[in-house]
């Protein structure tokens, strides 16, 4: 009697917890709306300069700046009328003292360091993602999946320099907020600054994108998105498919899907111009990596024992390390979006903190009631869904709209992955139910969120421009749809596509027998831990395209 009344409070106090978690949504958007940054003055975060010259530092002819004739060394005092003879070494004196300055360098040294190293976190993410998808697969797998990863890091990072970067953000416009590509280059950018031909190191872009950095820190910035953006999507794929597939699958998506989407939404391109929100990726990386990752499942199949073998994590500390590496690398993921160390880049990287350990605690209170206990991958999931909900909102919203976006975007990522388990959709590690649905809700609610009292915004003839529907602008949120929906479409037929065409000449999978004996020893001749199959060497019975 005393156990079935403990239990009955139990149940109750749950209850009570959930409840209010959804009352906490419910009074919080009253105020969502408070000002709590100063908003920038700045009609886009990607220029603003943060030093401007002041009035008093400017040089203005005065009588006390002449040169006197007792400031050089001269003969002898001439009498009034008489010409004064000068040296050669004393005119090119006067001449150097009365030629105009220099104008000043626009490259900012603070926002130069903080750009740098926001580019070195966002690269730390990719290992974080290796060690996080590593630890979800099982023992014999842990090492492939690990270099899906970090095959991108030598792959992209050869590729963006030569013609990606190019691809991704070269245009022909004015150096102006509001000038945007036209004809094709309102979807995908010229061959100019192929091999990083014009990309200088001591001077800022053409274009206008950051105006206080070097272009060529611009460049390295935006190179760690695209490394990150296809490694995604090896998390519906893994434990199956062909590592020679996945090299020239990654090659031609990030050339072909990732470029021309950081065009269109960042790169001048229609998106942009039509005024669609994504602060850090929420449409360029994890929509369009989600996306394809579900159309990677259905052109290459479902694990062999998927339905007929339980696939748990088979180190859970792995994913916690892989989750707080990403953590800590999202900081220069969202901050970094600012292009200066400003204000805007502190509400970014307030937004991200919050908005994760909203998700955290949403994904594992919800665990907790519905399925009676709170695991670690539960609470690494849901820290990963808040970062991805609020990556296209980061810097357009309060800490407590960030909140609600981290929370809420855990609830619907916590139903997709409990979707997928309940279709036997074999996406492998939730990629699709976590960054493509956890992308797409950020992305819209963005739309809800976004407010000029932390971002402040003005059109061509300097009005200020209403964020979102909460800051009075409705129409926002069909605009979100809209860039949601083209990169749906997009990434969907392009990814279909390239697969399509890689099937035509070797196999997307592995060879059955390889697939049930694991992909490590096989293909890369190493294991992870020295005890899944022994020290022998193992000989291949597979054809020789099985890699």
């Amino acid at each position: 009697m005393t156990r079935k009344l403990c239990e009955r409070i139990e149940s109750v106090i749950k209850k009570f917890l959930l409840s209010a978690l959804l009352v906490l949504w419910l009074v919080s958007f009253p105020f969502t709306g408070q000002t709590w940054a100063q908003a920038t003055t700045s009609p886009s975060p990607t220029a603003s300069p943060t030093e401007t010259t002041s009035p008093t530092a400017t040089a203005s002819p005065s009588p006390t700046a002449t040169a006197s004739p007792s400031a050089s060394p001269s003969p002898k005092a001439a009498p009034s009328g008489d010409v004064v003879t000068l040296s050669k070494e004393q005119k090119e004196a006067l001449d150097k003292l009365l030629a105009p300055s220099p104008p000043a360098s626009p490259i900012n040294s603070g926002d130069t360091a903080f750009m740098l190293v926001a580019a070195a976190l966002v690269l730390l993410m990719t290992p974080g993602l290796a060690f996080f998808y590593g630890g979800l697969v099982r023992t014999r797998n842990v090492l492939n999946t690990m270099m899906m990863s970090l095959l991108l890091m030598a792959v992209v990072g050869v590729t963006w320099v030569l013609w990606g970067y190019s691809l991704a953000f070269d245009v022909t416009a004015k150096v102006s907020e509001f000038s945007y590509g036209q004809g094709i280059e309102k979807f995908i950018g010229g061959l100019d600054w192929t091999f990083l031909n014009k990309v200088k190191f001591d001077d800022v872009d053409p274009i206008g994108y950051a105006g206080t950095i070097p272009h060529a820190v611009f460049m390295v910035y935006q190179m760690m998105f695209a490394i990150i953006t296809p490694a995604l999507i090896s998390g519906a794929i893994v434990e199956r498919m062909s590592f020679k597939a996945y090299f020239w699958f990654i090659l031609l998506w990030s050339t072909f899907v990732y470029a021309p989407l950081a065009h269109m939404v960042w790169g001048r391109g229609f998106l942009g111009e039509l005024g669609a929100l994504d602060f850090a990726g929420g449409t360029v990386v994890h929509i369009s990596s989600g996306v394809a990752a579900v159309v990677a499942v259905l052109v290459v199949g479902a694990r062999k024992d998927f339905a007929t073998r339980p696939h748990t994590p088979h180190n859970v500390p792995y994913v916690l390390l892989g989750i707080g590496l990403l953590w800590f690398g999202w900081f220069g993921f969202n901050a970094g979006s600012a292009l200066s160390a400003g204000p805007l880049a502190a509400v970014a990287f307030v937004a991200t903190s919050v908005a994760t350990s909203a998700g955290g605690l949403t994904w594992l209170l919800v665990e907790w009631v519905l399925r009676g206990k709170p695991t670690a991958v539960g609470i690494a999931s849901g820290f990963l869904a808040g970062l991805v909900g609020v990556t296209p909102a980061a810097g357009f919203v309060t800490p407590i709209g960030a909140i609600l976006i981290g929370s809420i975007t855990a609830v619907c990522c916590f139903i997709a992955v409990s979707l997928r388990a309940k279709f036997k959709f074999d996406d492998s590690l939730d990629t699709f139910s976590v960054h493509g649905v956890g992308g797409t809700v950020g992305a819209i609610l963005t739309g809800v969120f976004a407010t000029k009292a932390v971002n402040l915004m003005k059109d061509a003839k300097g009005a200020e421009i209403s964020l979102g529907l909460l800051d009075g602008n409705p129409g926002q949120i069909l605009i979100q749809f809209y860039g949601v929906a083209t990169t749906y479409i997009f990434s969907a037929v392009a990814t279909f596509v390239i697969l399509f065409i890689l099937k035509l000449f070797m196999d997307l999978r592995v060879a059955p027998s390889i697939e049930e004996q694991g992909i490590d020893l096989p293909i890369h001749g190493e294991e992870g831990y020295g005890s899944e199959f022994g020290s022998g060497v193992f000989i291949s019975q597979g054809s020789s395209s099985e890699g």
